[in-house]
């Protein structure tokens, strides 16, 4: 999602200087390769680009293709093989031992109905689909699709394939006969960004609100006191709110995509943060301190009547954060957002060496 909101304000910049552009995405990979189907990079024609397609080695020959996809205005398919490792003779190096199919579309500056169409995907705290037709034979290239384009196309098959990616919360590769000509279509099942929000704002959740922001999260800095709550500390955060907790937890948006962090190092505060959260559906709250906080501010909530059930209580994670060893604020941040993305991700932290399946699921 970050890739796609830098790639929409990039665009919307490039708009003004009058730049025309094209768009690279990644959509079909065999073996192993930096980036998955998805990845995108968006290339001005004087040779600028945000985005990724790979880990470096493939941008240089990517800014010559999407040239001249620019030039003649049409799309091309590239397909970089490396599985004879012999990068030599493609002027790249791969390193991945993998086949990479990347799809460059030039973009109508006049007519930017896609670019449109992510910036509003990007407003929607909503799981979205994206899909990208191409053609391997040489053929025509559908190219980028929204979800709405999609709905006026009279493909019953891809009707079925995108409510299914819908159903099962995962991108997939399909072939179907246009009645023209083969298509294999990407469709791509995107995520909202995490939402995190962080209450407390002394000085170590600076660190945890800059490195959230960095991963792409949106960031939500909440505390009672405006001498630290305020615009001058947290300058980039989503949105700061100042308040006791019965006043700002309804003004909160929150969802399964929501992680909440309570580090304001005032007990009371806390306790009527928790207090106001129990009546909602939450996925994580980490709780800054020992374990024996945890528990004495459960049992006070409880002493009063106020009860989380097993689920709630499962996803409360008291200390917050992996067991990496961590000591300072910013080793702490990591922690906490390493346990906080495990967590939305639905996986068990481990050592990728002694990962015994491939690091990225096939799409």
């Amino acid at each position: 999602m970050k890739e796609l909101a830098d790639i929409v304000q990039a665009f919307e910049q490039m708009v003004q200087e009058k730049q025309r552009m094209a768009l690279a995405t990644v959509v079909h990979v065999e073996g192993s390769s930096y980036r998955r189907p998805g990845a995108r990079m968006l290339v001005s024609e004087d040779g600028r680009y945000i985005g990724a397609i790979s880990g470096g080695c493939l941008e240089g020959d990517a800014l010559r293709k999407a040239a001249l996809a620019i030039s003649k205005g049409k799309k091309k398919l590239v397909v970089y093989d490396t599985t004879d490792e012999d990068d030599a003779k493609l002027g790249v190096q791969l390193g991945c031992n993998g086949i990479v199919s990347i799809l460059f579309e030039p973009i109508d500056t006049d007519h930017h109905d896609l670019i449109q169409g992510l910036k509003e995907m990007l407003l929607m705290r909503s799981p979205q689909i994206l899909v990208t037709g191409f053609n391997r034979n040489h053929g025509e290239h559908w190219g980028t699709l929204l979800y709405s384009q999609v709905a006026a196309i009279e493909l019953p098959i891809l009707q079925e394939e995108v409510q299914r990616v819908l159903a099962q919360k995962k991108s997939a590769h399909i072939e179907i006969n246009t009645g023209k000509a083969q298509q294999e279509i990407y469709i791509e099942y995107i995520m909202p960004p995490v939402s995190i929000i962080i209450v407390g704002a002394g000085n170590d959740s600076i660190p945890l609100e800059s490195m959230a922001r960095q991963i792409g999260w949106e960031t939500t800095v909440v505390d009672g006191r405006p001498t630290h709550a305020n615009a001058q500390r947290f300058a980039k955060a989503s949105r700061i709110l100042v308040g006791k907790p019965e006043w700002v937890v309804p003004q909160l948006l929150i969802d399964d995509r929501t992680a909440i962090v309570l580090m304001t190092h005032n007990y009371n505060y806390d306790l009527a943060f928790l207090q106001a959260i129990q009546a909602y559906t939450f996925s994580y709250i980490g709780l800054l301190g020992p374990s024996a906080k945890r528990d004495r501010l459960l049992q006070d909530l409880k002493d009063q009547g106020v009860l989380f059930s097993e689920t709630q209580i499962r996803h409360i994670y008291g200390p917050t954060g992996l067991a990496l060893g961590a000591e300072t604020s910013a080793e702490i941040a990591l922690s906490v957002c390493a346990e906080i993305m495990a967590v939305m991700e639905n996986r068990t932290p481990i050592h990728l060496r002694d990962q015994l399946t491939p690091i990225h699921s096939k799409q």
